[in-house]
């Protein structure tokens, strides 16, 4: 298990460019299982998650080739579907919950689609209903197998069909999404996702050939074609890393420049940091932070207590309640952070705690955050990542402490963030990976 070790206090100063969106890469790799031709993407994060997902891919006989500085192609004109009977299909299926969808691009093409209990961070529960309901709708047979632990979907030919899915789930409406272009009719879904992620995908997909309609709403319509072809495609910004920068320079009063952030994609996010008093200036399509003494923490408008909750877009993602939690640390003034999606994403408070920091965890959604306004800095301490977003949390927390911190399973951070230690020293960091 690998470790962080961190010296604290240090200012930081320079540029940092995005990676390729980790969201939306997860999406955009499966869609290749759509066409027999060939897929260029771009901007795809060198990170443990994706390059899983790319080697599941070539165990599926996916041909797969680096054609330049984050740039691959994909060709999946010989799909051996006999992979899903092997044990080293159990093994790197469950490893990633991304996995899940390759089933609707398996299922529309090949008539049936396999996948085992994927794995993922440990945030609480994170069911699939949605998923196999969506295939179901469009007239797939489900089976689970409980001894396997095997989903299994089936289906000669899948028929367009209205659904109202029960949750606005982004994984779950891309997945229906891929099944249904090559469904025999029109699909509608309502109340699906509309995150950037989800429109990138639906933008590739209709540049390979598909018929979708209302992209960026919750009201998707989807005619169905016979075939799909290949395509070029550019994945945006990680808008969470963006958000991990911003808290980054607040946390250690460093003025860093994030370079191409992809802004119109942000949606609120530059405002919530915003109302956590944190200055940030849009300079084109970069973000400039300066350094700052101090922020302070806005309140509504009555002077009641500032509440920053997670909701679906255009609210405000989950992904980055972490951040703004262990930011809200070192500002001026109290708020309330209510992550309503997840019951286990806010348990990493308590290695906030040892370090000095005033939260008090209400209950398993809710944590009051009691800025400390610098004056009592926070400690280096020894700590465990939990999961990708609290470990960068923490290291964010280590950065702008006192003293030595260590962090271990970093291969969690890894998972979601590209090169960071080496990228942190570029604006003088003191970081070491052991």
């Amino acid at each position: 298990m690998a470790s962080f070790e961190i010296t604290g206090g240090r200012e930081l100063k320079g540029e940092l460019v995005p990676q390729g969106a980790k969201n939306e890469a997860l999406q955009i790799l499966c869609a290749v299982l759509l066409t027999p031709e060939k897929v260029t993407i771009s901007n795809i994060p060198d990170i443990v998650d994706v390059n899983k997902l790319i080697d599941l891919l070539r165990s599926l006989n996916v041909k797969v080739e680096k054609t330049g500085h984050e740039e691959y192609t994909f060709q999946a004109d010989d799909v051996n579907t006999g992979f899903f009977e092997s044990p080293d299909f159990k093994k790197q299926g469950s490893a990633l919950r991304g996995s899940i969808m390759i089933v609707g691009p398996l299922l529309t093409r090949f008539g049936k689609g396999f996948i085992p209990k994927p794995g993922g961070d440990k945030i609480g529960r994170r069911r699939l209903d949605t998923h196999f309901i969506g295939f179901q709708n469009l007239g797939a047979k489900f089976t689970y197998d409980t001894g396997t632990e095997f989903y299994k979907v089936e289906a000669k030919r899948l028929k367009g069909a209205y659904m109202l899915l029960d949750e606005a789930s982004v994984t779950g409406t891309a997945n229906i999404v891929m099944a249904a272009t090559m469904a025999e009719g029109t699909t509608t879904i309502f109340n699906a996702a509309c995150e950037p992620y989800l429109q990138q995908l639906c933008r590739m997909l209709n540049s390979m050939g598909a018929k979708i309609s209302g992209v960026g709403s919750n009201l998707l319509t989807i005619e169905g074609v016979d075939k799909l072809t290949g395509c070029k495609h550019r994945m945006l910004p990680d808008m969470i890393e963006v958000g991990s920068f911003i808290g980054l320079a607040a946390m250690t009063q460093s003025e860093i420049t994030i370079k191409g952030v992809g802004y119109d994609h942000l949606g609120i996010i530059p405002g919530v940091f915003q109302r956590l008093g944190i200055k940030l200036e849009r300079r084109g399509d970069d973000i400039f932070i300066p350094r700052q003494e101090s922020y302070e923490i806005d309140t509504f408008i009555d002077g009641s207590i500032l509440t920053v909750a997670d909701a679906i877009w255009p609210g405000f993602t989950p992904d980055l309640l972490s951040i703004v939690l262990v930011t809200a640390t070192q500002a001026k003034g109290t708020v309330l952070i209510h992550q309503k999606m997840f019951e286990s994403r806010l348990f990493f408070v308590d290695k906030l705690i040892d370090m000095g920091a005033q939260i008090i965890l209400c209950d398993p959604h809710r944590a009051t955050v009691i800025g400390l306004n610098r004056h009592h800095k926070l400690r280096g301490i020894s700590m465990t990542s939990p999961d990708i977003r609290a470990g960068v949390s923490l290291l964010i927390a280590a950065l702008s402490a006192e003293g030595k911190s260590t962090i271990h399973n970093i291969e969690q951070i890894d998972r979601g963030y590209q090169h960071i230690d080496t990228r942190l020293k570029k604006l003088g960091a003191e970081i070491v990976r052991k």
